[in-house]
Order: C-alpha cells, then sequence, then structure tokens
C-alpha cells in the first residue's frame, strides 16, 4: 500500500502546481507527518521536490521535469487517454483513473481534447457492466432473465468472457450454461443480473464468429430497399448511416441496406415503422406484407378512439 500510495503522490506532483500536505494526507487518509516521510522518500529515489512556503505553499516538482515521451507520442497518449477516461466512468474504475494520471504526465500540452467518447449506457442497468466485468475478471458465474429476438423470457446462468461495444450497445459474451453452449447477449435486454459467489474452472477462448465474416452468415444477407422522404431523411441517416444511399432532386433518397434474414429481423421492423409515412420499402416485397400485419395489428389497439 505505500508503495502504490508513493508512485501516486509521485504523478500527483507531475501534474499539479503545488499540493499541500494537509491535501495529500486527507485523500489518502493519513497524517501529515506520514505525507512528510512519503516525500522524504521520493526525494530520494531522485526525483526533484520542492517545498514551497506560505500560505499557499506546499509542494511541487521542479520546472521542466518531465516523464520520457519518447515511448508513445502525444497523439497517442491523447488518443488512450481519451479511451480510458469513458472506460474509467463507464465501470467505476480507479485503476484506469490512476493509468489517466501517469499517461498525462506525457501527454500534449492541449487543454482543450478533439475527441470525447461516451460509452455510457442507461438501459443496462448502473452495475450490470461492472458486475459483467467482475465476473470475467475473477471467473464467476452470474445469472439473470434474458429477453430474446422473439420476446421470450429465460432464466440463464453463465460464464461470461468478454463485454463487446458495438453499434451502439454493450454485449456480454461467454458461455452459456442453460444452454450448453457459447452465446452474445444483448445488455439492454438483460434483467436482474446476480453477480453469484460461484467460481467457474474452463478455460475460454474468445470465438472469431464474434466478428460476423463467416461465409454462411455472409450468404443469408439480403438487400432491404427503402424510399424514404425528406421529412425523414435524417432520422434514416441516423439509423442507416453505413448503408448505400441516392439522394434525388426532388429530396426524396433511396437507401440499400444489407440486413441478415430481413424477414426476422424484428430490429428492422421497429426502425421502419418509427418513420410512419416518411418511409417505404421498395424490396423485398414480403417486408411489406409484414410491415402492412404490424400496423393493422398496431391500428386494432385504437379501434374505440
Amino acid at each position: 500500500m505505500k508503495l502504490e500510495r508513493l508512485i501516486s503522490i509521485i504523478y500527483k506532483l507531475l501534474n499539479n502546481e503545488v499540493l499541500s500536505a494537509s491535501m495529500l494526507a486527507e485523500e489518502y487518509q493519513v497524517s501529515q507527518r506520514t505525507i512528510y516521510r512519503d516525500i522524504d522518500v521520493i526525494c530520494a529515489a531522485g526525483f526533484p521536490v520542492i517545498s514551497y512556503q506560505g500560505m499557499n505553499g506546499g509542494y511541487g516538482i521542479m520546472d521542466g521535469y518531465k516523464m520520457d515521451k519518447s515511448l508513445l507520442g502525444s497523439y497517442d497518449v491523447d488518443s488512450l487517454i481519451t479511451v480510458l477516461s469513458s472506460l474509467s466512468s463507464v465501470f467505476k474504475d480507479e485503476r484506469a483513473q490512476g493509468t489517466i494520471e501517469r499517461l498525462q504526465t506525457i501527454g500534449s500540452e492541449q487543454q482543450i481534447p478533439t475527441v470525447s467518447v461516451d460509452l455510457e449506457t442507461r438501459r443496462s442497468g448502473p452495475d450490470a457492466l461492472q458486475h459483467l466485468r467482475t465476473g470475467i475478471t475473477e471467473r464467476k458465474i452470474v445469472r439473470f432473465d434474458y429477453i430474446n429476438a422473439n420476446n421470450d423470457r429465460t432464466s440463464r446462468d453463465m460464464e461470461p468472457i468478454q463485454l463487446h461495444f458495438k453499434y451502439g450497445n454493450w454485449y456480454v459474451y461467454g458461455f452459456c450454461r442453460t444452454r450448453c453452449d457459447y452465446r452474445e447477449f444483448r445488455l439492454s435486454r438483460i434483467m436482474n443480473l446476480v453477480l453469484t459467489q460461484e467460481d467457474f474452472q474452463q478455460h475460454h477462448l474468445v470465438s472469431k464468429e464474434l466478428t460476423f465474416t463467416n461465409k454462411e452468415w455472409c450468404d443469408l444477407l439480403k438487400d432491404v430497399v427503402i424510399q424514404v422522404g425528406p421529412e425523414a431523411l435524417a432520422i434514416a441517416m441516423d439509423q442507416f448511416h453505413q448503408a448505400d444511399m441516392q439522394f434525388h432532386a426532388d429530396g426524396n433518397a433511396t437507401i440499400r441496406i444489407p440486413v441478415y434474414k430481413p424477414l426476422e429481423a424484428r430490429w428492422l421492423w421497429s426502425i421502419l415503422l418509427s418513420f410512419g409515412s416518411g418511409a417505404e420499402v421498395i424490396e423485398p416485397h414480403a417486408l411489406r406484407g409484414i410491415l402492412k400485419e404490424q400496423l393493422q395489428n398496431t391500428l386494432k389497439l385504437y379501434e374505440e378512439v
């Protein structure tokens, strides 16, 4: 603990002009006398610590003293700080925060970051990510209820292996004991997640299938062609920003997007229906029939209105 405190104090001194002994003592929950001894140790280790007297006095590092920047360029460091800051916020990870402080000593002098990354999610519960990460690092079983794409609710026991952030959502991949096979679950559909104290002993490997590049999957991709009106263009571009888009002089646009089994893709139906009259499916024709049926079922709910 003392060594960790000494290292942490060094990086704080490198990142700040002056820090008082009382401030450091309060942060590390030790006495000021302990801080004085820590400063003596740091000086003995060769760090040029200067003592400043007066009301705003304290300790600081000699001007111009910096850590070696030869291993990483400032651009690399700034990028790492950006990603780690978001991860630290999501997982409440003090170790990541400590790494950020160390990286800041060799970063650029730029005060305003040029890139911001937000990995927060409000739909998976405040502790779900932390519990899953703990389950992965400590090899603990997690238990939860899950709603699949067919709206079936099941209870699962899982040996978590890896977390993924893709398509704007968090996913967890692992060995599902309930199905005795590897599965990937979307966190927004997970409920009542519990981190158990039961250990698992298997040594799992991350499946390459998570990259979704196998031939069988590609063969099941079908083009969905959508005609989008001007009033729905912005929303369509948000939803299908990687699709092939053709813009027309009248303000409409034709969007062509490859979809895995579009006649079973309920996520796609929801998006298309959310456009209202602003978008029309041109192909495949069977998808038009599915959307029509969905609309008719919705209208039945409001027949008395």
